[in-house]
C-alpha cells in the first residue's frame, strides 16, 4: 500500500467487519482519518451506528459453537496460519500504521508490527496449553477436575496509540480460548483492526470469530459493552472512560476486565549507572510520542545523580530528530490529532507557574508546523502534589525531582492514582529486590524501562485497572473454570445423605 488512494480503494466496502466481510456503518454520521504529520484525510467512511453492533453480535454468537468447538489443535493451527498471514503482510501494516497515527516507521517496523505477529504465534501455541487442576479424590470418594470453557462473545475497546497491537491484544487470547469477539478500536485509527480481522480470515478463520465494529464511544461503544447477548467486556483506555465502561457492564452483569491509564515512575537511586538511566529516561519517555501508558513521566533521582541527570537527559533530548514519520531517520512523529497536541502543550503551559521547563515546551514550526508535533519536553521543580506530577499527560513529556532517602523516593514513586508501570535503576540487588516488592504496579523494570514480551502479563493496579493483557495469564479472563465431581462409590445412599433424611 503505497498512499491514501490505495487506502480509500482497499476500504471502499466500508469500516465495519462483520461476519467477514467489509460493510459499511449505518449511523448516517461520517468520520475522517487524518495523518497528523500533514493533518490530510486519508479515507472517510460512515460510522457504526447500534444495527451494525447488533449485526457483529449476531454473526459472534453464530460463530460461537463452531469455534469453541473446535479442538485446541484446530484452533492453534488456524492462529500459526493467521501468524504466516500477518508475516506476510508486514510491510503494509506498518505503513498504515505510521500513516494513521504518525509513528516513525522505524518504530511501526521494529516494534509495532513484529510484536503483533509473535503474540499471534503465541497464541497460538497457548491454544493448546489451557491450565486446570489434576484429577484427584480430594474427599476421597469423588474424583474432581477442572475444566476451562469459553465463555461467549466478547465484547472489547481499544485504543488509538497502539491500534495494531492492542487490536491483537484484545482479540488473541479471546480467540485462542475459544470465544468469538466483536471488537470496536477507536474511531480515529481503524484501518489496521480491520487489516487484522482481513488477515484471520485469509488465514482460515471463520466468518464471524473475529468483527470490527467502528463508531463513537457514546453510540456504538456503550451498546456493545451493554449488549445482553456480549458475556464480557475488555477496556483500554483512559481511568475516566473506563470508569463509564465499569458502570454498564456491571448493570447487566458482565465479565469485566480493564486496563487503564498510568503515571509511570521512574526510580533512580545514587548507585545507578548514570548514562544507562539519562538514555532510559529520554526511551522510555518518548516511546511513541509519549503516548504509552507505561511510559516513563517521573523521574525520582536520589540528589547526589540529580544534576548530572537533568543535564544529561536534557541534553540527550535536543538530539532527538522530529520528522516525517516515512523517513527511517525519524525518531519523534506527531501527537495522535492537533487537539492532543494541544492538551499536553496545556499542561506544559500550566507548569511553567511553579516549574522550570529545562528543555522543549514548544511545537516546532517549518516544515512540521501543519503536523501535531511537540517538542520532547523536560520539566524540573515541580512539586509532587501539582498536576503535571499527578495527571496523566500521554505526551513527550518527562518530570524530574529528587528524593534522598530509599523510603522517600518509594513513597514518592507510589504517591499518585495509578499502578500501571514503573521502573527502578540501581546496581545493588537489595535495592532493586527492595523497589520491585514494594512499588505498587504490574509491572516493574530494573535498569530498563518500556520492554514487553509475550510470555509474560501486563495490567495494573489501583486506578490502572485490574486483569491481564498477553501470557498465559490472560485466559483467566478469557475462559470460564468448572470444577466436575464424579462419584466413585456407586452407593445410592451416602453417608451425607442422613444430614438430610434418616439415620446413618
Amino acid at each position: 500500500m503505497g498512499n491514501g488512494i490505495q487506502v480509500r480503494d482497499r476500504f471502499a466496502d466500508g469500516a465495519q467487519y462483520i461476519g467477514g466481510k467489509l460493510r459499511s456503518g449505518t449511523s448516517g454520521r461520517h468520520h475522517d482519518v487524518v495523518n497528523p504529520a500533514t493533518g490530510e484525510t486519508v479515507y472517510s467512511y460512515e460510522l457504526a451506528g447500534t444495527a451494525d453492533v447488533d449485526a457483529a453480535v449476531a454473526a459472534a454468537r453464530e460463530a460461537f459453537p463452531g469455534w469453541s468447538g473446535a479442538t485446541p489443535a484446530e484452533r492453534a493451527e488456524a492462529m500459526h496460519r493467521f501468524a504466516a498471514v500477518l508475516a506476510e503482510q508486514a510491510d503494509d501494516f506498518a505503513y498504515v500504521e505510521s500513516l494513521q497515527c504518525g509513528k516513525p516507521i522505524k518504530l511501526s517496523t521494529e516494534f509495532d508490527v513484529p510484536g503483533t505477529v509473535d503474540n499471534t504465534s503465541f497464541f497460538a501455541g497457548a491454544a493448546r496449553h489451557l491450565e486446570g487442576k489434576s484429577a484427584a479424590e480430594y474427599d476421597g470418594d469423588h474424583t474432581s477436575y477442572v475444566r476451562r470453557e469459553a465463555i461467549g462473545v466478547v465484547g472489547s475497546i481499544a485504543p488509538w496509540n497502539y491500534p495494531l497491537q492492542m487490536a491483537a491484544w484484545k482479540v488473541l487470547p479471546a480467540i485462542a480460548a475459544g470465544n468469538t469477539i466483536v471488537l470496536k478500536p477507536a474511531e480515529i485509527t481503524p484501518l489496521t483492526s480491520l487489516m487484522f480481522a482481513r488477515a484471520a480470515t485469509e488465514a482460515g478463520i471463520p466468518d464471524g470469530v473475529i468483527n470490527i465494529v467502528t463508531g463513537a464511544g457514546k453510540d456504538a461503544g456503550e451498546h456493545l459493552v451493554g449488549h445482553p447477548d456480549v458475556v464480557m467486556t475488555s477496556f483500554t483506555g483512559s481511568t475516566a472512560v473506563g470508569k463509564r465502561v465499569a458502570e454498564i457492564a456491571t448493570s447487566t452483569v458482565k465479565r469485566l476486565h480493564l486496563e487503564l491509564g498510568g503515571k509511570a515512575p521512574f526510580v533512580v537511586f545514587d548507585d545507578a549507572d548514570l548514562e544507562a538511566a539519562v538514555n532510559g529516561a529520554v526511551a522510555g519517555a518518548l516511546i511513541n510520542t509519549g503516548q504509552d501508558c507505561t511510559a516513563a513521566t517521573r523521574a525520582y533521582v536520589q540528589r547526589p545523580l540529580y544534576d548530572a541527570f537533568v543535564q544529561g537527559v536534557a541534553e540527550l533530548m535536543e538530539t532527538v530528530r522530529l520528522g516525517d514519520p516515512f523517513d527511517p531517520s525519524t525518531d519523534l512523529g506527531p501527537l495522535i490529532s492537533h487537539a492532543q497536541r494541544d492538551r499536553v502543550a496545556g499542561f506544559v503551559e500550566r507548569a511553567r507557574a511553579y516549574a522550570t521547563v529545562v528543555t522543549g515546551g514548544e511545537a516546532p514550526g517549518g516544515e512540521l508546523a501543519a503536523g501535531a508535533y511537540y517538542r520532547p519536553t523536560l520539566v524540573a521543580g515541580a512539586a509532587q502534589d501539582s498536576e503535571i506530577v499527578q495527571s496523566e499527560i500521554f505526551g513527550p513529556v518527562l518530570v524530574v525531582l529528587p528524593f534522598d532517602s530509599d523510603d522517600e523516593g518509594i513513597r514518592l514513586a507510589n504517591d499518585t492514582p495509578y499502578g500501571l508501570a514503573a521502573s527502578a535503576w540501581s546496581r545493588d540487588l537489595y535495592r532493586a529486590n527492595r523497589a520491585t516488592r514494594e512499588i505498587k504496579a504490574g509491572c516493574v523494570w530494573v535498569n530498563d524501562h518500556i520492554p514487553i514480551i509475550s510470555e509474560m502479563p501486563h495490567g495494573g493496579y489501583k486506578a490502572s485497572g485490574f486483569g491481564k493483557d498477553m501470557s498465559s495469564y490472560s485466559f483467566e479472563e478469557y475462559t470460564q473454570v468448572k470444577h466436575v465431581m464424579y462419584d466413585n462409590t456407586a452407593v445410592a445412599r451416602k453417608d451425607w445423605h442422613r444430614t438430610i433424611f434418616g439415620d446413618r
